[in-house]
């Protein structure tokens, strides 16, 4: 019994160690497993998020690599190519406006010709055949034939100049609704706008003289330009002024490619403010007295030389202040272009188009002896040219 009880006091104490340390190590265990529990769930966002390569990406410097390459450098771009146009353009407009002017007196005298024959058997034809010729028609035919007799005594109403400047309105009215046309936004970007920025520099710059976005704006230059159409066709001829009008537009574009290029702000323009202000500063030069009114303003009146003034002032300020708002620089690059052809131009470049004049008549005519149509009064003197003083 002595040794029994030995060996179960014996058998319990080691039951009872064996307890505590089991019960210890499960508690050790349990408490490793929530330390690797943890490690690991630490170390989680370190591995799948992907914080170090974040780091090392936020500062470079700290391992060695090297961070992203500035972006280029955008060079300035050559208007040698703009320039060369911009000569050749203008000096083909007034070549072309000579040769116009040439067969629109030969064709005059044509007319005045076929006119006299006409009248002449007319004479011959009483009214009776009229009569009867007129309710030979349909009642369509009639009321279509009357709607033409109103339209063509409304354009005979009108004066050569504001004839000369609808076809010009007709123009800028087809192009704007081009612009409404969502798939020829492309290409009106292109070709209707100036940036000397753009691979399209030179075509441009005569389209761009026919192109308006909004509606105001053309309606603003339009206005204008139908104020001054009687004034300037009769003081320069429509043949004079279709070069004067156009070649303005391309030199007040060449000159807001000049002043986009030296300040680098190489943004696109587009209007015919630029040919409307050279056509607007000539006659304002011409006859510096004419009263002339503010559109928005109509009861405010001023002298033709007071408002070329302003308007040079007011667009100077712009140029140096930077304003950007309109295209200053080619306002007044075509202000100072009209400026220049009344005072100068004239004299240089259309009074020394008869050499031109006579080759072209020899060309037409061969063996005419070089003699002008109708006695030859546009070669110097026609076409309502300026005066010299």
């Amino acid at each position: 019994m002595a040794w029994r009880g030995c060996i179960m006091k014996w058998a319990k104490t080691e039951f009872t160690t064996s307890k505590n340390i089991t019960s210890r190590s499960s508690r050790l265990n349990h408490y490793n497993q929530q330390r690797c529990g943890f490690r690991r769930d630490a170390k989680r966002p370190d591995t799948k998020k992907g914080n170090v390569t974040q780091d090392t990406n936020t500062l470079p410097s700290e391992v060695g690599t090297p961070g992203p390459p500035p972006p280029p450098k955008v060079p300035r771009p050559t208007l040698l190519k703009p320039l060369i146009f911009t000569v050749g353009f203008t000096g083909c407009s007034f070549g072309a406006a000579a040769i116009l002017q040439y067969e629109t007196l030969k064709s005059r005298v044509q007319t005045a010709k076929d006119e006299q024959s006409e009248k002449f058997l007319e004479g011959s034809q009483d009214m009776a055949y009229w009569h009867d010729w007129w309710n030979q028609l349909t009642g369509f035919q009639q009321q279509l034939i009357l709607l033409m007799s109103m339209v063509d005594d409304f354009w005979s109403s009108l004066t050569e100049g504001q004839r000369t400047v609808t076809g010009i309105i007709a123009v800028n009215a087809v192009v704007l609704c081009c612009w409404r046309i969502p798939s020829m936004q492309r290409s009106m970007i292109k070709y209707f706008t100036s940036n000397p920025a753009s691979k399209t520099r030179c075509l441009p710059m005569v389209l761009s003289s026919f192109s308006h976005y909004s509606i105001i704006h053309m309606m603003a230059n339009m206005y204008v330009l139908w104020t001054v159409s009687s004034g300037i066709v009769s003081l320069l001829g429509r043949e004079q002024f279709l070069a004067v009008y156009l070649s303005a537009g391309v030199i007040s574009t060449m000159v807001s490619y000049m002043c986009k290029t030296a300040t680098g702000q190489l943004y696109p323009s587009l209007g015919a403010s630029g040919a409307v202000m050279a056509v607007l500063a000539a006659v304002c030069a011409k006859v510096p007295e004419a009263k002339l009114g503010i559109i928005f303003l109509p009861m405010v009146t001023l002298t033709a030389g007071n408002a070329l003034k302003a308007l040079i002032a007011i667009d100077t300020a712009g140029l140096i202040l930077g304003w950007r708002l309109f295209d200053h620089a080619a306002h007044l690059g075509g202000a100072l272009f009209g400026i220049w052809y009344v005072a100068y131009g004239h004299q240089l470049i259309w009074r020394k188009r008869e050499p031109l004049v006579k080759l072209w008549h020899n060309m037409r005519s061969p063996g005419a002896g070089g003699s002008r149509p109708g006695g030859g009064p546009g070669i110097n003197g026609g076409g309502g040219g300026p005066r010299p003083q």
